[in-house]
């Protein structure tokens, strides 16, 4: 069973809980029996293109979140490995800025929340409506050339183009051959998101339930990815797999297994069986 995970947020973002400290992540994940961890919080933008509030830190908050992963490191030493590193998103024109971000970093998980339309603005995924056609192919169009500059270490939630889609049609099935043929070329791993299962069953209304897992079941058809349809192509290639937790909120951790088992039931042993899982 996979014991790292590389995508996890802290409250510097203004999205997660603002009283769950950096070292409560790190004791819970060793509670967990982790053995690495890296912290990706949404990443500063020199240029602040996304103008949106509360959805990543300040560009002044870099050096005390980095100071903070590097004691956190140093005091765990012995207990679990540490690395710093941001979520980031590419966009034409921000590639110096992405670079400097990774040489100050360990690790970057490329999250592609948005893309440019044919206007130049800036289309934010799932607000207020999908992606159109061409619009998804931008977004496939954005991961792939981000791959090829060598920006990211991960793709995060390469299936987060689902969101607000109600079927995996036609163009959805472009949009997943692209990223998973652009993934194999490059030899970069996708991620199976667990955040929107978190969010749909056991974490409602700003708390946690605690109901039984038969129960969190029948909640499952509200989670839009993981996506099947998606994983369902993947499998046919030479990709490389990580679930990422893609933490938020306190207790999302100590749900690891049972995140895992809704995981299972929404993709299956088929799909399953066939991803090229690493332990890295």
């Amino acid at each position: 069973m996979q014991k790292f995970n590389y995508h996890q947020h802290t409250y510097r973002c203004g999205h997660a809980d603002l009283n769950y400290t950096d070292e409560e992540y790190v004791l819970e994940y060793i509670k967990m029996g982790f053995k690495k961890i890296a912290f990706t919080d949404h990443c500063p933008q020199k240029s602040g293109i996304d103008k949106r509030t509360n959805m990543r830190m300040k560009y002044d908050e870099r050096n005390e979140y980095l100071d903070s992963i590097k004691n956190l490191r140093e005091k765990y030493a012995n207990k679990i490995e540490i690395e710093t590193g941001y979520e980031v998103e590419y966009l034409p024109g921000e590639e110096e800025n992405l670079k400097e971000l990774k040489d100050e970093t360990d690790k970057l998980v490329l999250g592609q929340h948005f893309v440019y339309d044919d206007k130049g603005k800036l289309k934010i995924i799932g607000q207020p409506d999908s992606l159109n056609d061409d619009e998804l192919l931008t977004y496939a169009e954005y991961i792939e050339k981000a791959m090829e500059l060598g920006i990211p270490d991960i793709i995060a939630h390469p299936d987060l183009y689902m969101l607000k889609k109600k079927e995996f049609g036609k163009i959805e099935e472009k949009v997943a051959h692209l990223i998973c043929k652009a993934a194999e070329k490059y030899n970069i791993p996708l991620e199976i998101n667990l955040n929107k299962i978190f969010r749909k069953t056991y974490y409602e209304n700003d708390k946690l339930n605690n109901l039984p897992i038969e129960e969190q079941k029948k909640r499952l058809s509200r989670v839009e990815y993981p996506c099947k349809g998606f994983w369902n192509i993947a499998k046919e290639y030479n990709i490389k797999v990580v679930y990422g937790l893609d933490v938020h909120h306190k207790g999302h951790i100590l749900l690891w297994n049972e995140l895992l088992e809704l995981a299972h039931e929404i993709l299956g042993d088929e799909i399953l069986d066939e991803l090229k899982f690493i332990s890295f």
